[in-house]
């Protein structure tokens, strides 16, 4: 890790170099992205197939793409019962904490008007699950639980499986448990695809979410328009807001918990303290032997890790503001003080015992969070994401009597006459 003094230019450089990792500084894989989505739209199943030998090595067919009830059994009896418990745990806090995030539709009454908003779910939902370096049942339920909760009909999953047709067994279990509708096995760009256009086999969805590699999200990007999008996800990342007080053993586990996603994963520690940043570089070298994705991690260190000390908690406040952390974790005297000055975080996880993998697995909040920066203007997934705002007025011509002389003012002022005339023809016998 790069231990940096920070400054303006140095917090500058610092965010250039975070913003190497974003699907936007990628263009030179979005053409192949945007052949492979075009021919999925125009050849379906074919294309799918197709792509599914020459990439992944797996023959896929009408017959066998979509999984079965007996795939599924199969999975329960291959999965330990103790994950299995553990699962259902997760899945109801996360749908707990879900369900305090629903919205309710309403109306106003008031002399001859009303007015209102509706609240109704998606149609079908399309969840993409990776399944290339890792497995992520928690992803399934992350993403599956507030589509549930918002009351979308139909779910859809898809994700690739290995070369002799299955998927991992706790994917499946997980999709089961959170109420999936339906599985289909296809990875990458093409399964983007399939879900944004439909092909013969797997049905089209209104919304796509889930995380993937840079193939996937700038598939995402290539099909939002044509569908909806939960966000162009980037490398995963935590940060580390720390004072003096805070445990050195702990931080350093806490950044290696990110690094070890992938070579593109940051893992920074801001604090106030010098001694604190030289007793966590000491900390990650001594777990390093100890760790089983470790040439992955030295990797992420090497390019995008990083020991930032501030001369004072302000400098530190407007470092972490800066760089919009995916996941923060604030490790300060008085972390809820702290956490009121923070105004660009994915997540936030308050106090030495608030470990960012909580949110990762069992706590409930959503773990699908905006990266690369984008947490200044992006959500985390939530019910939000599945559900469809609709206004709703309805004037009596009492009412509308009130107005229409000023809506045709405005019309007018913008050269519609036609806006105007729409109002007006309503009352051409009393002028």
């Amino acid at each position: 890790m790069r231990k940096i003094k920070i400054t303006a230019d140095t917090r500058r450089n610092i965010m250039e170099d975070l913003l190497k990792r974003s699907p936007a500084s990628y263009g030179q894989y979005e053409d192949k992205v945007k052949a492979i989505v075009e021919d999925v739209r125009i050849r379906g199943d074919e294309a799918l197939f197709e792509y599914a030998r020459k990439f992944d090595g797996v023959t896929l067919t009408a017959d066998n793409i979509e999984v079965t009830e007996s795939e599924i059994e199969e999975a329960y009896s291959l999965v330990d019962q103790k994950l299995l418990e553990v699962i259902r745990k997760a899945l109801k806090s996360i749908t707990s904490y879900h369900e305090k995030q629903k919205q309710n539709s309403w109306m106003t009454v008031e002399d001859g008007k009303i007015l209102g908003q509706r609240v109704t779910p998606v149609a079908r939902a399309g969840v993409y699950v990776p399944g290339g370096k890792a497995v992520y049942p928690s992803s399934v339920l992350m993403n599956v639980a507030p589509a549930k909760v918002a009351g979308v009909p139909e779910i859809i999953m898809i994700t690739p499986c290995g070369k002799d047709g299955k998927v991992y067994p706790s994917t499946l279990v997980a999709a089961k448990e959170a109420g999936v509708d339906r599985i289909f096995k296809s990875g990458g760009a093409q399964a983007i695809a399939a879900l944004a256009f439909g092909t013969a086999s797997v049905p089209k969805v209104d919304k796509i979410v889930g995380p993937g590699n840079i193939y996937v999200a700038l598939a995402k990007k290539a099909v939002f328009g044509y569908v909806s999008i939960d966000s162009i996800a980037g490398p995963s990342e935590v940060m580390v807001l720390a004072d003096e007080t805070a445990n050195a053993h702990y931080v350093a586990a806490d950044l290696l918990s990110q690094a070890e996603h992938d070579e593109l994963a940051s893992a920074i520690l801001v604090t106030t303290s010098d001694k604190l940043a030289d007793e966590v570089e000491k900390e990650i070298e001594g777990y390093l032997p100890k760790l089983s994705r470790r040439e992955i991690i030295e990797k992420s260190l090497k390019n995008y890790g990083y020991l930032l000390v501030c001369d004072n908690m302000q400098d530190a406040i407007d470092t972490v503001n800066e760089i919009a952390s995916e996941h923060l974790e604030i490790v300060t005297r008085d972390p809820w003080e702290t956490m009121t000055h923070i105004k660009n975080a994915g997540a936030m996880f308050l106090g030495e015992y608030s470990s960012e993998p909580l949110g990762d697995y069992f706590a409930g909040p959503n773990h699908v969070l905006p990266t690369n920066g984008t947490a200044k203007f992006f959500s985390v997934l939530s019910v939000d994401d599945f559900i469809k705002k609709t206004s709703i007025i309805s004037y009596s011509r009492d009412a509308l009597k009130e107005v229409y002389k000023d809506v045709m003012q405005f019309a007018e002022c913008e050269k519609l006459t036609a806006h105007a005339n729409s109002v007006g023809v309503r009352f051409e016998d009393e002028d």
